[in-house]
């Protein structure tokens, strides 16, 4: 496949700019990157036609729970809604056929969206990872793990036997990468985190797991041990590079040296931080030493969008917000988080992340043809500050075109859309009920 007729924002490590630029793949891989004089060397192509739009590394979702989008728009303003209204719906509702028609739904939003990997933590992940293959993403999956009786475990802790399992089932896919999922600390003992860590050691595969994101977290670990949470998980012995941490919001420079010294990946979830009240991580801060950071949009119940063209430019405006200085978080390195940033967040920036000779053929175009996008004076800025995700016009993930002129290929989401009307009103009932 030739792709031509376009501004390539390479996001390499001298983040390349190459206008009226071409990319050439064979199969699933980038094999050549330059100008227009690649069109009359590869002439038995596919030809894509960029039509002046700018071609990006796919954007990395690096934190979510894509079929709670079953629970969009439900107990947006409810306090303690985590306790008080998603576990209680959680328990309900959730089963296999609602995870099945929420991930596909929710995919089908991050493809349109530009999104062509994201990692995932909750219950039935196996349908998660069907729902992936179907739609053509790369995902990063991870069936929970929680102290009480889940949706798919009659017992606490059961999500631990539904990994090794998982595991097993999905470890050298193409496109899946299974993962081990601890909820949280608090909803884990000290002798379950060691053993999901242990699993996921043995078996050669991340853990995901949400970390300094609750006030009554940081009050508890300060309590009990007079540590923080990023302390006490460093105490127990479950931080290295295999770990991608959502939010980290409660976070002081001691826990930032801890998370740099052991390579932990984290994601950046400013939407659902900010709708939530959580806090402001110290997102800046972290890109500032080199933490491997990427962004996030947490669940559709959270954040009620999955795409991360939203969030590069609440990151900007929040982080210039809180710190007082407009200057900071340049658009370039917005960009960065939500490609490279994720890819490394996820240990996929040797496969992912940029668009070099080598790594897998995940890209993105976005169009320029529509009113907001124009005038162009700095690429990055447009992206960030303009763009919304009905520009994105072409998806390609491992060399197959997935989105074609703004529609998806892979699914007829409208389908979906009746399936999630024949369930609404028991979703309405049991909500009442809370």
């Amino acid at each position: 496949m030739l792709i031509k007729n376009v501004t390539i924002l390479t996001m390499n490590s001298n983040k390349d700019i190459i206008e009226r630029g071409v990319v050439v793949t064979d199969n699933d891989k980038i094999i050549d990157i330059g100008g227009e004089e690649l069109i009359d060397k590869y002439t038995a192509h596919e030809i894509v036609d960029g039509e002046e739009g700018i071609l990006i590394p796919g954007f990395v979702n690096a934190h979510t729970h894509c079929a709670m989008i079953a629970f969009r728009s439900l107990g947006d303003d409810v306090p303690d809604r985590l306790k008080r209204y998603l576990f209680p719906l959680e328990k309900m509702l959730v089963d296999k056929e609602l995870v099945s028609l929420g991930s596909k739904y929710g995919i089908c939003e991050m493809a349109l969206g530009g999104v062509t990997t994201f990692a995932d933590m909750y219950y039935f992940e196996d349908e998660v990872a069907k729902s992936t293959k179907e739609i053509g993403l790369r995902g990063v999956l991870g069936e929970t793990i929680v102290n009480f009786n889940a949706p798919d475990a009659d017992e606490p802790y059961g999500g631990l036997e539904y990994c090794n399992w998982f595991i097993d089932k999905w470890k050298n896919d193409e496109l899946v990468i299974p993962a081990v999922a601890p909820h949280a600390p608090y909803t884990n003992d000290t002798l379950y985190l060691q053993k999901a860590f242990k699993l996921a050691e043995d078996k050669d595969v991340p853990i995901l797991m949400h970390i300094a994101e609750m006030d009554y977290e940081t009050e508890k670990y300060m309590h009990e041990y007079n540590l923080t949470p990023v302390q006490y998980l460093n105490s127990i012995g479950v931080l290295n590079s295999r770990m991608v941490g959502a939010h980290m919001i409660h976070v002081n420079d001691e826990d930032l040296k801890i998370l740099k010294e052991k390579e932990v990946g984290i994601s950046h979830n400013i939407g659902a931080n900010a709708k939530g009240a959580h806090g402001v991580a110290p997102a800046y801060k972290m890109y500032n030493m080199d933490l491997k950071i990427g962004l996030g949009t947490d669940g559709p119940m959270s954040g009620n969008t999955l795409d991360i063209t939203t969030q590069m430019g609440l990151v900007a405006k929040v982080h210039k917000l809180y710190n007082n200085d407009r200057s900071i978080f340049t658009a370039d390195q917005i960009l960065e988080m939500a490609t490279l940033g994720g890819a490394r967040a996820l240990n996929l920036d040797h496969k992912i992340g940029s668009i070099e000779v080598g790594k897998k053929a995940d890209m993105v175009i976005v169009e320029t043809k529509s009113i907001n996008m124009q005038p162009i004076y700095d690429y990055y800025s447009v992206l960030v500050y303009s763009a919304n995700p009905s520009n994105v016009s072409t998806v390609i993930v491992n060399g197959k075109v997935i989105v074609k002129d703004k529609t998806l290929l892979t699914q007829d989401y409208g389908v979906l859309i009746k399936e999630f009307n024949k369930i609404k009103d028991k979703v309405v009932e049991a909500a009442s009920s809370l």
